[in-house]
């Protein structure tokens, strides 16, 4: 194979690679390719090659590998593996991500990874699991280092060279300080406690108070957090301010980019949210097919208004032409609308029930946009047939339609976020049913209550 195309498709060579147990110049090849280029390249490889793949990397090796894949790629590939060698990666894994990866596989698979988990870190992944993925308790890191108020300086110092290999993947930027029950007291730097006299106690050189987050804090809000502070990480305690872990800016970054495509992928219609084509034929037919399904009868309601005209379409053809033009622009108007409240409500601006302050500021939008597209399509549909009130007809049905689809567009997220429904799935088809019946009928009652001067 010549250089061109091992770059082009570097599969093959790392399938040549793993074949041949290589598992040092396998590693030096991953080394050198993008994240994009790692997860295409094992995305294109066979099931069997995935799996010589990953089992010929040394665990620490093939741990970094996952952490560059997509969550839901790496959960496909953690099942295509022995589950010894499932364990031994995820045991190389920070605290959150091995919760995250166990928490995509099915239950049986799950089992019997945990089952061949180290205890410690079998306990990491028990007391993050019982947390949505979504809030502080679900995104901290349980890889911290941790000191009692009473620990002298020296004493912190022979610990850290004793276990410098274990810490070595540790963030040790900060070290915190406990009471005897476990309560956050204080937050040490690293550059402080190294210039502290060895017989000085953390008591007497910590930085008390430090801020914290509830482990029960949601995205949005550590999303706010790290906007206020530029810190790197933040400790996370429950109720009793017990430290828990630590959540780093990184990780938010992270689920906030996670939840926006998800949220994207949910409103075009993929029900479960995250999608590759490496799954499954039936499951991704399965989930497309769940909306596509609903759908197809929602349009059937819709195009049955047209059917309840059809002499009056008959009469005036011309009409079919601005049927679609009304549907599409009103459509897209409505579009942005669900952009913005879906936004707002993901930065925490609006709540689910300030839906009528929000319905009010869409109609002012909705009404300037309305009647700047009705003159236009009005504008249009006079000029095409020299005919007022065609014009007419399709341009008043253009602007009211404007205005429903806005108002639509902007208060259904609320309203159906209020009711623990997700906004990112249903609120395309409700908005794109209901402005098509609307639409349809406008035009199509305001032609037949003109048709004499139409026809």
């Amino acid at each position: 194979m010549t250089e061109e195309q091992t770059e082009l498709r570097p599969w093959v060579k790392l399938a040549e690679m793993a074949e041949q147990d290589d598992g040092e110049a396998l590693d030096a090849f991953l080394d050198e390719m993008s994240v994009g280029d790692t997860a295409r390249a094992i995305s294109r490889l066979e099931p069997e090659g995935q799996e010589k793949v990953i089992t010929t990397l040394p665990p620490q090796d093939a741990a970094d590998l996952i952490e560059e894949l997509p969550d839901r790629q790496a959960a496909d590939l953690l099942t295509k593996i022995p589950p010894h060698d499932a364990a031994s990666i995820l045991e190389e894994l920070p605290s959150n991500q091995l919760a995250d990866l166990i928490g995509l596989l099915d239950a049986d698979r799950a089992e019997q990874i945990l089952t061949e988990l180290n205890p410690e870190t079998a306990s990491k992944f028990q007391r993050l699991a019982h947390y949505p993925p979504d809030v502080a308790g679900g995104l901290m890191i349980t890889e911290y280092l941790s000191y009692n108020e009473t620990t002298r300086v020296q004493d912190v110092v022979n610990d850290m060279r004793a276990h410098a290999e274990a810490y070595s993947d540790y963030d040790v930027q900060y070290t915190y300080v406990v009471s005897e029950k476990g309560a956050l007291k204080g937050v040490l730097r690293l550059r402080d406690l190294i210039l502290a006299p060895g017989g000085t106690t953390l008591s007497n050189m910590m930085i008390l108070d430090p801020i914290h987050v509830q482990d029960t804090a949601p995205l949005d809000e550590l999303a706010e957090f790290f906007d206020r502070h530029q810190f790197i990480g933040v400790p996370v305690v429950d109720k009793t301010r017990t430290l828990l872990g630590v959540v780093r800016r990184y990780d938010v970054e992270e689920a906030l980019a996670d939840r926006s495509g998800n949220d994207y992928l949910k409103s075009q219609g993929i029900v479960g949210g995250e999608e590759f084509r490496t799954m499954p034929v039936w499951r991704r037919a399965s989930r497309r097919l769940s909306w596509l399904s609903i759908n197809i009868l929602l349009n059937i309601v819709a195009a049955s208004v047209i059917a309840a005209y059809q002499d009056t379409l008959s009469a005036v053809i011309a009409l079919a032409v601005f049927l679609p033009i009304i549907s599409d622009m009103s459509g897209c108007s409505g579009t942005q609308a669900v952009a913005v409240s879906m936004r707002e409500l993901s930065l925490g601006l609006v709540r689910p029930f300030e839906a009528l302050r929000v319905w009010g500021k869409e109609l002012t939008v909705g009404s300037i946009n309305g009647v700047a597209l009705g003159l236009l399509l009005g504008g249009v549909g006079w000029l095409w047939k020299g005919n007022l009130y065609l014009g007419l007809v399709v341009g008043v049905a253009m602007a009211l339609n404007t205005v429903v689809s806005v108002s639509i567009g902007g208060t259904v997220p609320l309203i159906l976020k209020r009711f623990k429904v997700d906004p990112a799935l249903a609120s395309g088809p409700i908005l794109t049913t209901i402005t098509d019946m609307f639409g349809f009928f406008l035009v199509l009652s305001f032609a037949t209550l003109m048709l004499a001067k139409l026809a």
